[in-house]
């Protein structure tokens, strides 16, 4: 059965979809300029990409309990559900429809219709009796930990698990939204929530019925990279490109990371917004997903203000990937050691699910790393300006 690629209401491809679920056959473009960003490499488009961003909209197999719910529903891939919500997502407004069919956009997408939470319930481990309804924006969500989509006082919010034993993630998703609210960084705020007896962070979704999240793995695909330009380099030039700055935005994102040694910024978990109905760049998205920190998956013996894990996404060294930050002048030092304040809050409004040790090493990994990028930052200003807001000493 040949089915259309929609874009809100705007039909771009005609396919065809395999019992597996994956596209068989592209037969048709309909509209080049509304083709998912991640469907173009380097100014063309292709289908086989067309096809490797469709199996990239379904739930990643190395999610935390996804075989289990996989089982119970009678299917062998994750990507068989797209078809039950029709490729739905509360990321972007592409979706499909069979060839033919009068379905609008405004009457199906989860950004303004309601939507079961019985798959959401069973990846979180609920029995649920009866017959299921699939019709749900969790069958797109992305990455490894457990997470659902829930409907809070009319805002779509995101549910997020830690990762077993710890299941610190969640309170590392909290600190870090304290320290950039202190310090005056755009990002999606996280708060704590508690279900089942169990810890979850919850944040509101960043985008809405107008707007959607390009990742930057499907932007940096957008040009050919320059030979000897670094990855960093070539996204900052794809995005100026597109007409967006991201310098500022990398700035503040690479220097959240390293005071929260955050080991998982890849390039699907920052990228940039636009609008759907123009596809105008609007700007880089909201910092988000900082669950991966403070050593989270590390045992408490294990844990050193010393230990220094690997990073992404430009460099594996922190410090040679802070050294791509562009300028600290906007960082305030008084008002981040102020924000130790608001991470003890944190600590201790999540002690019921930490014990005293881990809570201390969490404190004391952090004001190390404040202390050591306002030693870092120190050193990057120029002699002719020197750093007025400095006030602690630094390692020596």
């Amino acid at each position: 059965m040949a089915y259309e690629l929609m874009h809100k209401n705007i039909p771009v491809a005609v396919f065809e979809i395999a019992e597996s679920g994956h596209i068989s056959d592209v037969t048709e473009v309909l509209n080049r300029d509304h083709l998912p960003i991640g469907a173009i490499s380097n100014g063309t488009y292709s289908a086989a990409m067309l096809a490797q961003w469709w199996q990239g909209r379904s739930i990643p197999a190395t999610r935390s309990g996804i075989k289990q719910f996989l089982s119970k529903i009678g299917m062998d891939s994750s990507i068989e559900l797209l078809s039950k919500s029709m490729g739905l997502s509360l990321s972007d407004q592409y979706w499909f429809r069979e060839q033919g069919s009068q379905v609008n956009w405004e009457n199906v997408n989860f950004f303004q219709n309601p939507f079961t939470e019985d798959v959401g319930d069973m990846l979180f481990g609920k029995i649920h009796a009866g017959e299921m309804d699939l019709e749900s924006p969790d069958n797109t969500s992305d990455g490894v930990l457990m997470k659902r989509w829930t409907i809070c006082d009319g805002k779509r919010c995101l549910l997020k698990s830690g990762a077993v034993p710890n299941n610190q993630e969640p309170i590392n998703e909290v600190i870090a939204s304290a320290i950039m609210k202190r310090v005056g960084i755009e990002h999606v705020e996280y708060r704590f929530t508690e279900e089942d007896n169990r810890l979850l962070s919850v944040c509101e979704d960043f985008v809405n019925e107008n707007t959607e999240f390009v990742p930057a793995t499907h932007v940096i695909n957008l040009n050919r990279r320059q030979k000897n330009h670094s990855l960093y380099q070539h996204y900052v030039e794809t995005c100026a490109d597109l007409g967006v700055d991201v310098v500022p935005s990398l700035d503040r994102m690479l220097t959240i990371d390293y005071i929260m040694l955050n080991e998982d910024r890849h390039f699907g978990n920052f990228g940039l917004i636009r609008n759907a109905d123009t596809l105008e760049w609007i700007g880089p998205a909201p910092i988000f997903d900082t669950g991966t920190s403070l050593q989270c998956g590390m045992d408490d013996f294990e844990m050193s203000v010393y230990h220094i894990p690997e990073c992404k996404p430009f460099k594996k060294n922190f410090e040679e990937q802070l050294k791509l930050v562009s300028s600290f002048e906007w960082l305030d030092f008084d008002a981040l050691s102020d924000a130790m304040s608001d991470v003890k809050e944190v600590i201790r409004n999540a002690s019921g699910y930490l014990n005293e040790d881990r809570s201390e090493l969490m404190s004391a990994i952090l004001d190390h790393r404040i202390d050591m990028l306002e030693y870092r930052a120190r050193g990057s200003i120029t002699s002719r300006r020197g750093w007025a807001g400095c006030r602690r000493t630094g390692p020596s």
